[in-house]
């Protein structure tokens, strides 16, 4: 049964249909209240049935029961099971994915998938400036609802400036990224300014929401973000970072955009559909 179910659902103009062409942000909003309902029995169904669907893999995580769907979602792992790359010439991977369009900047064009390019500016919003990272190198990170949720810093640095830009809710999957021309610059996300030490070079990234995505936590500024959000846009901040300290989660599971100036490189093996764990190296830092 588990296999035909998702034979079916990778029927692409079917998956499409039952994940965009429908009411995007009030299924968002339902999921948002749905998954806080604190139910020990609601939530082992729930969960039972996102396993017909999903690999769900919960061997690792602190807790083996959980009293919401939210809690399942948002889990934390046991101690040291996402071991951050030591080697202060390493950047690491925000969080566990699949890697989706990665490799340069074309000037300040990077592509969510062949043939789909977006600009830099459109992404990060008209108030940021993205001249570090004109020609530079970015690599996509999704996140299947299966996943692990949260995500981490991915060196050493301070966080000094996080841009929360509101949007639609279109799925990020590989089929909506084939069709939907520049979608992540359309979707709910935020934007965050981080640099490095020692170095200082900057990086950002760019968590971005999706479908039944109700929101991005992010515990530097304590702020819940979500498609209500009434408060203030640009959040100037201070927040040092260590590599591998947790930043804050996604409530179901999206994308991570990771971007980085001129000279960073792409180690090997990190390119389109390999499957990154969070704290595993993805560039080499210049020099």
């Amino acid at each position: 049964m588990r296999k035909t179910l998702r034979k079916v659902l990778l029927q692409e103009d079917l998956n499409f249909l039952l994940t965009n062409r429908v009411p995007r942000a009030l299924l968002t909003r339902w999921m948002g209240w749905f998954s806080q309902l604190r139910s020990p029995w609601l939530a082992r169904l729930s969960i039972g049935v996102w396993r017909l669907f999903t690999d769900l893999d919960l061997s690792d995580a602190r807790e083996q029961r959980f009293d919401s769907l939210h809690a399942c979602f948002t889990r934390a792992l046991v101690e040291d099971a996402r071991p951050a790359d030591p080697d202060p010439t390493r950047l690491v991977s925000p969080s566990d994915g699949i890697v989706g369009a990665c490799g340069q900047v074309e000037g300040s064009t990077a592509f969510q998938a062949k043939g789909f390019p977006y600009r830099l500016e459109e992404l990060f919003g008209p108030t940021q400036d993205t001249t570090a990272f004109r020609d530079g190198v970015f690599i996509t990170l999704r996140l299947t609802s299966s996943m692990y949720h949260r995500f981490h810093a991915p060196h050493d640095g301070t966080v000094e400036h996080v841009t929360y830009i509101s949007g639609d809710t279109w799925n990020v999957n590989p089929i909506a990224l084939k069709r939907v021309q520049r979608l992540f610059c359309r979707n709910e996300r935020a934007v965050l300014r981080a640099r490095l030490t020692p170095g200082r070079h900057e990086i950002a990234l760019v968590p971005v929401a999706a479908i039944l995505v109700a929101s991005i936590r992010l515990h530097f500024v304590d702020v819940l973000l979500h498609l209500r959000w009434r408060g203030p846009n640009e959040m100037p901040c201070n927040a040092a970072i260590r590599k591998g300290d947790e930043l804050g989660w996604f409530q179901h599971g999206s994308t991570i955009l990771l971007f980085a100036p001129k000279g960073f490189e792409l180690l090997p093996g990190i390119e389109p559909g390999a499957r990154v764990m969070a704290g595993q190296a993805l560039l080499r830092l210049p020099g």
